[in-house]
C-alpha cells in the first residue's frame, strides 16, 4: 500500500521535525483520511533508522487500537501486543490508570515511540488542569518518551480544557505541524463530498398534559417551549419519517453501490432499540444493533464492516477512529449536540472507495446548533452545494413527558441502572454539561471524560502491562 501525497508529506514533515531535537508532532488530518497508516509509515521509518525500540499506541476504543495494532504490524513485519518478541503495544485511554510503574518505566529504558489517536481526548497542560489520561502523559510520557505523535480530525475540546502536549497561539488556536483538511481531501479523491440535509417541521403538534401547543419549526419548539431535544427525538412521527428519507436515499445509493450501508446513530440504548423496530417495520429491513449492553458489540461491527445488509444502530460505538467505507448514509438522532461529535459522526460516511465524484449523506434534525456546524462545514468546501433544508411532509407530535421506553431483556434490565446513572447527561453546543442527578460536581476535563463514557464505551479491554509479562528483545 502506497501513501497518500498527503501522507507522504506528513510523514516527511515529522521525521523533519524529529532530526531538529522537537520530539513532539501534532497533525491534523480530517476524519476518514488515514490518519492510521501515516502514522504507522512514521513508526516503520524511525524503527528502520534505529531511532526507536518500542511503539506504544493509545487510542479512545477497543475497536479502534485493534485497528492500529493491525496497521503498525504490517509495517513493522512483528508483533505490537507485548508478547515475546513484541515490539510494543496498542492500548486504550481507559487502560492508562491501570498500568503499574513497571510499564511505565518501559518508556525510559527503552528508545520509544508513542502515538496519541484522536489527542483531544487527553486534557492539560498542567497537573492541576488536567484529566485523568492527561495525568498520565504529564507524569509518564511527557519528557520520558523520545519521540510523541498526536493525532486528531477535530482538534478541541468542548470544555475549552487544553488538549495535552498542544502549543497554543495567543488567540487561542492550536498548533498544528501539519494540517489536511476536507476540502483538500475532496480534492484529492480522499473524502467524499458530504452532503447534509437538515429536516424541519412547520406544523409542530406539542402535547403537555391535556394541552396542546403549535409550533412552526424545531428551533422555536425547543426555544419556546419546555420540549427538550431528548423528548423531540423520542416522537415516533420524527424518527419514523428520518427513517423513511435515510431507506431512500440508501437505497438509491445501492443501485450505484450495492455494498453501501447507512448508519444510525441514536441517543440511548431503549431509543437504539426503538429505531430498530421502526426500520423493520416500515422497510422490512433488519438493523444491527450496537450498544454497551449488547454483548459482542465489537465483533457485530467487525463483521458489518465487510458485510452486506443495510442497516446498523449504534449509540455511540461508530464514532470516530471506526473505519466502515461502505457507509454512505447517515441519520443523526443522538442528543449529542457538540460540534466535535457531530464532525467525528459525519467522518464516518466520508471515507472514500475511490469512486468518482463520491458523495455521502448526512441527515440530521433541523436543531439550530446542527444547522450551525453544518453550516461550518460547507465554509470549508467552496461552491459545493452540500447543505439542504427539507420540510418534513405532515405534522408531527412530541411531548414534554419523557416517552416510555419499549420492553427490554431480563440482561438489560439487569444492567438498566448503567444507562441511568448517565442518562441525566445534557451535552450542550458550548460543551457545558447539565444535570448531573446524584453524581459528584465533576470538573471541567473529568465532565468532558464523563461524556465521553456516554459513547458506548463502558467494556472497554483494560489491559495489565508488567515487565515480566513484557519480555523485551535486546
Amino acid at each position: 500500500m502506497q501513501l497518500r501525497r498527503w501522507q507522504h508529506e506528513a510523514v516527511k514533515a515529522a521525521l523533519t521535525k524529529y532530526e531538529t531535537e522537537h520530539p513532539h508532532f501534532l497533525c491534523l488530518a480530517t476524519p476518514g483520511a488515514g490518519k492510521t497508516f501515516m502514522a504507522s509509515r512514521i513508526a516503520k521509518e524511525l524503527m528502520d533508522s534505529g531511532k526507536i525500540d518500542l511503539v506504544f499506541c493509545f487510542s479512545p476504543s477497543v475497536n479502534v487500537a485493534t485497528s492500529f495494532q493491525a496497521s503498525i504490524e504490517s509495517q513493522l513485519k512483528c508483533k505490537l501486543d507485548g508478547l515475546l518478541g513484541s515490539k510494543g503495544r496498542s492500548l486504550t485511554y481507559q487502560s492508562m490508570p491501570s498500568q503499574d510503574l513497571s510499564f511505565w518505566s518501559l518508556l525510559s529504558q527503552y528508545k520509544t515511540l508513542v502515538i496519541f489517536d484522536e489527542i483531544h481526548h487527553c486534557a492539560g497542560d498542567n497537573l492541576d488542569n488536567a484529566n485523568v489520561w492527561g495525568q498520565k502523559i504529564i507524569q509518564h510520557i511527557q519528557g520520558e518518551a523520545d519521540y510523541t505523535l498526536a493525532l486528531s480530525g477535530t482538534p478541541w475540546r468542548s470544555d475549552k480544557v487544553p488538549i495535552a502536549l498542544s502549543s497554543y497561539c495567543v488567540d487561542g488556536v492550536i498548533q498544528c505541524d501539519y494540517t489536511y483538511g476536507l476540502e483538500r481531501a475532496i480534492q484529492d479523491g480522499v473524502c467524499r463530498i458530504p452532503k447534509i440535509i437538515a429536516i424541519d417541521n412547520d406544523e409542530i403538534t406539542l402535547l403537555s398534559g391535556d394541552e396542546r401547543e403549535r409550533y412552526s419549526s424545531f428551533a422555536e419548539l425547543l426555544k419556546q417551549s419546555k420540549c427538550t431535544y431528548q423528548q423531540l427525538l423520542d416522537s415516533s412521527d420524527l424518527i419514523t419519517y428520518m427513517i423513511k428519507i435515510t431507506a431512500k436515499k440508501i437505497n438509491e445509493v445501492r443501485k450505484r453501490q450495492p455494498n453501501s450501508g447507512a448508519l444510525v446513530v441514536a441517543a440511548t440504548v431503549e431509543h437504539a432499540i426503538k429505531v430498530a423496530e421502526i426500520i423493520k417495520r416500515d422497510t422490512g429491513d433488519s438493523a444491527r444493533v450496537v450498544t454497551y449492553l449488547h454483548d459482542g458489540a465489537q465483533d457485530t461491527i467487525r463483521d458489518f464492516r465487510e458485510a452486506n445488509d443495510k442497516w446498523i444502530v449504534s449509540v455511540g460505538m461508530i464514532s470516530e477512529g471506526t473505519d466502515i467505507p461502505r457507509l454512505k448514509v447517515c441519520c443523526h438522532l443522538t442528543r449529542v449536540k457538540t460540534e466535535l461529535y457531530f464532525r467525528q459522526v459525519l467522518g464516518r460516511i466520508l471515507r472514500s472507495t475511490g469512486v468518482e465524484k463520491d458523495e455521502g449523506f448526512l441527515f440530521i434534525p433541523a436543531e439550530p446548533n446542527l444547522v450551525e456546524y453544518a453550516e461550518r462545514v460547507v465554509e470549508n468546501i467552496p461552491d459545493a452545494n452540500t447543505i439542504a433544508i427539507e420540510l418534513m411532509t405532515g405534522g408531527i407530535t412530541a411531548s414534554d413527558e419523557p416517552a416510555q421506553p419499549p420492553s427490554l431483556s431480563d440482561k438489560e434490565k439487569e444492567q438498566k441502572p448503567i444507562e441511568e446513572a448517565v442518562s441525566p447527561i445534557d451535552l450542550t453546543s458550548d460543551g457545558g454539561l447539565i444535570e448531573f442527578s446524584d453524581l459528584q460536581p465533576l470538573t471541567l476535563a473529568e465532565s468532558y471524560d464523563a461524556s465521553i463514557g456516554l459513547f458506548g464505551r463502558f467494556r472497554q479491554e483494560i489491559i495489565n502491562l508488567s515487565m515480566r509479562d513484557f519480555p523485551i528483545e535486546t
